[in-house]
């Protein structure tokens, strides 16, 4: 009754059994080259600081505001999927369709664009 699922549960056995095999061997075949500046805290091109910043520091949303978009084209991106799969039987209405969402991403895209929205400052 279960025979159709073995496949999966095979699938996820051997997944499980990967990502433990290269946590469990990363530390013996990486490299052993530590020094000050890998062991120092990154903060995305930002010059780490001694003291928190309390109160009313102001913090740089440049970088937030990057991954925001990435996530939202990204988003917009993943919609492309289904078109792909059922490009055959949506036929000339999934085209204009798809045309018209890529139009719409691409306008969007130009606007955060021309806006400076992608400058690094």
């Amino acid at each position: 009754m279960l025979d159709p699922y073995l496949p999966l549960v095979l699938l996820f056995a051997l997944a499980g059994a990967f990502a433990l095999f290269s946590v469990t061997a990363a530390p013996y075949v990486g490299p052993r080259r530590y020094n000050r500046a890998k062991l120092d805290a990154y903060e995305c091109g930002i010059e780490p600081s001694p003291q928190p910043v309390v109160g009313g520091g102001r913090m740089p949303v440049a970088y937030y505001i990057t991954a925001m978009l990435f996530i939202l084209f990204d988003i917009e991106m993943v919609f492309l999927y289904p078109f792909a799969v059922q490009a055959d039987a949506l036929g000339t209405f999934g085209l204009v369709e798809i045309l018209l969402f890529i139009a719409t991403v691409g306008f969007a895209y130009a606007y955060v664009w021309r806006r400076g929205g992608l400058d690094w400052n």
